[in-house]
């Protein structure tokens, strides 16, 4: 075997399509998508990868690339590596077996397409007792290139095939997610002192709330709780709300171990079957959690409403409280319902009661802050979220699927209020921090969903010309006219997906959606690095802007900051998304056969996309499987219609369906017509 060194300029004849005419090459990170499938980012855009460009490049890595015009598609680009520049793969984790003399590592990612052998002279595998068949963690030596093998020696043993779930651990490998913290963070974390009584002390601006009632409400297998919430009315019929906040930065200076880790993180990931946490859980759990009876640090938002429910004063403080109790959502809609209800409230006798009555209260303002936020242009999407319910093994039995409640609404909105109060306060002093930032729609993106919503008859006359306008209150209507149809879903989604994504930026440009002039994450810092840097903004401001290298630190690396923190959520939701779609599939492979009827939530030319009634789980239809005819695509309407018999099948339509096939490691449930036999060798 060879062991020549990688030589990542290297060409050879015939490895690649000869360009027609190269141009100079530029800087980029590459972005594997799948296999076979990849693009790169550069200062002049983002560009499609050729077929066979990606050479011997990786996910992640920097990379110099040529940009090649298309042949036919009016001068786009597509790029083709030429080198690589930095190496962003240290580590592979991988399924360990033998190929004797050699070792070999199968990397779990599907994105890694070379296997990384282990020399006969590496004592590895037998130092860490790793078997045939077992998930390791191995370092890269040597990277593969078009003329040897890539080199890798085990580092660590994750365990065997039996104890590991392989399709979650693909899901972690595949996205590069960390699942363990740093020595020195560990270290930082286990030494983290609770001081509240020193901190209100030396703090003249922390304000002693630990007699007011405050409580969490969270879903029932939280175990992290960083946002509590109180209320009065007052005398002039109007209210008071209060949003209390786990005061991480407290306990997370800028710089230290914690807080480089969390940079790199950005944010907690929530996958199907556990949690990869942004901070140690001696914070997360811990020191920071608001768990009920116990003395805390806070920042705190006290916020004044009128009778109509608008926000006419309100501040910002650090603060100490102690919640009264720890509700989950599920309890808190039952109190809101029942009038008895409040009974089974998990606190103190004495305050079961006030609990109760500031539960309604909050409820009551949850209401008019809606309607208030609707009167502004706020859009609100109903989306529906399943959940894949595990069993003790880790294997999929049920499937909880989450619509929004009168609980979850009142937080909603608590946690609305006081991001959007923060935003305001710092945004008008000009403070620079990670604003959230969502722009309109484009016209184009707009107009693209109008033939749909004709489709499905929920748009008609000038709101059409409206909604290409990014009129909210447009977008309002037609999500109005599908509430409660079939349709539902599928106008939020098509509605949805024509949105901007919103990002962190660090300055503030409002946020379309919700029709608010200012907008940033205060009410997570728990999980989510923006709110770190919000609540440091918070606070220096407070402070009077203090001369603080770790403040101008902070706001030379914003713009850096803002990028990444996006980048990384992103990767987040789609890992959550990947892990759920793998028990999904898990939890279908033994109802294989069964019939279930749904709606067609998408089209495309080689089949539909069925979102299936019961668990809200999506599978694929082949267009194979809608019967032995061609069928033409018509793209604006989403829809597939049959040359010889003119049958149509469209989004929105309500069709019967049976599983026909799962795909566990990928994630995908095949469809077919109810009662229809599959036509195997059709369009």
């Amino acid at each position: 075997m060879s062991r020549r060194r990688p030589h990542h300029g290297s060409r050879r004849r015939g490895t690649h399509p000869k360009p027609h005419k190269m141009r100079a090459t530029i800087e980029g990170t590459l972005r594997v998508i799948r296999p076979g499938v990849a693009q790169v980012d550069t200062p002049e855009g983002t560009f499609a990868v050729a077929r066979r460009g990606v050479r011997e490049a990786m996910n992640g890595d920097e990379v110099q690339v040529s940009l090649v015009p298309m042949h036919g598609r009016g001068g786009e680009r597509v790029a083709y590596v030429q080198c690589v520049l930095h190496r962003a793969i240290t580590q592979v984790v991988g399924t360990y077996g033998k190929a004797d003399p050699l070792g070999v590592v199968s990397p779990l990612d599907a994105r890694m397409v070379h296997d990384f052998f282990v020399l006969p002279e590496d004592t590895s595998a037998l130092r860490l007792g790793v078997d045939e068949g077992d998930v390791v963690v191995a370092s890269i030596l040597e990277y593969p290139t078009r003329q040897s093998a890539g080199v890798a020696t085990i580092a660590r043993r994750l365990g065997s095939a039996g104890e590991l779930d392989l399709h979650v651990e693909s899901v972690i490998a595949s996205y590069g997610l960390a699942t363990e913290f740093l020595p020195a963070t560990k270290e930082e974390a286990q030494n983290v002192r609770l001081d509240v009584d020193e901190a209100l002390a030396t703090d003249g601006l922390r304000k002693d709330l630990r007699d007011e009632l405050c409580f969490t409400i969270d879903p029932a297998d939280a175990r992290d709780f960083d946002d509590a919430v109180g209320g009065r009315r007052l005398e002039d019929g109007g209210y008071e709300v209060c949003v209390h906040i786990a005061d991480v930065t407290h306990y997370v200076p800028w710089s230290g171990a914690m807080d480089v880790e969390a940079r790199q993180r950005t944010c907690s990931v929530y996958l199907v079957d556990r949690v990869l946490p942004m901070l140690p859980e001696r914070l997360s759990n811990d020191v920071c959690s608001l768990r009920p009876g116990e003395d805390r640090l806070a920042m705190s938002v006290r916020m004044r409403l009128d009778r109509k429910g608008e926000i006419v004063a309100f501040e910002a403080f650090p603060s100490a409280i102690r919640s009264s109790a720890r509700l989950s959502y599920d309890m808190a809609d039952r109190v809101l319902e029942e009038d008895q209800a409040h009974a089974e409230l998990p606190c103190d006798e004495s305050c079961k009661a006030d609990v109760a009555a500031c539960l309604a209260l909050l409820d009551e303002v949850a209401r008019l802050r809606g309607r208030i936020r609707r009167d502004r242009g706020s859009v609100d999407f109903s989306t529906v979220e399943s959940k894949v319910v595990l069993d003790h093994d880790g294997h999929a039995v049920d499937v909880r699927v989450r619509t929004r409640t009168r609980a979850t609404s009142l937080i909603e909105e608590a946690m609305l209020m006081a991001n959007e109060c923060v935003a305001r306060l710092l945004a008008d002093h000009d403070v620079p921090t990670a604003y959230r930032v969502h722009e309109r729609p484009s016209a184009d993106d707009l107009m693209g969903c109008v033939p749909v919503l004709r489709e499905l008859g929920v748009i008609e006359g000038e709101d059409a010309a409206r909604l290409a306008a990014a009129d909210p209150f447009a977008l309002q209507r037609t999500l109005l006219a599908a509430e409660g149809t079939s349709a539902s879903v599928l106008v939020n989604t098509v509605l949805l997906r024509a949105q901007k994504r919103a990002v962190y930026l660090p300055h503030n440009d409002g946020h379309y959606a919700l029709g608010a002039r200012a907008y940033c994450h205060f009410t997570s810092p728990i999980r989510r690095y923006p709110d770190v840097l919000v609540h440091r903004a918070l606070k220096w401001y407070l402070r009077g802007r203090p001369k603080d290298k770790g403040q101008v630190e902070t706001q030379r690396m914003l713009a850096q900051l803002c990028r990444t923190c996006s980048d990384k959520e992103r990767i987040a939701e789609s890992a959550d998304r990947a892990s759920q779609r793998v028990k999904m599939a898990e939890l279908y492979e033994g109802r294989i056969g069964l019939r279930y009827s749904g709606v067609v939530v998408g089209c495309e030319r080689f089949g539909l996309f069925v979102m299936l009634d019961d668990t809200c789980a999506e599978g694929f239809l082949p267009v194979r499987a809608l019967g032995e005819e061609w069928f033409a695509y018509d793209a604006e309407r989403m829809r597939l219609v049959g040359e010889s018999t003119g049958r149509m099948w469209r989004v929105g339509q309500r069709v019967a369906v049976e599983v026909a096939d799962v795909d566990v490691a990928r994630g995908r449930i095949d469809l077919s017509l109810a009662g229809a036999r599959p036509n195997r060798d059709g369009a």
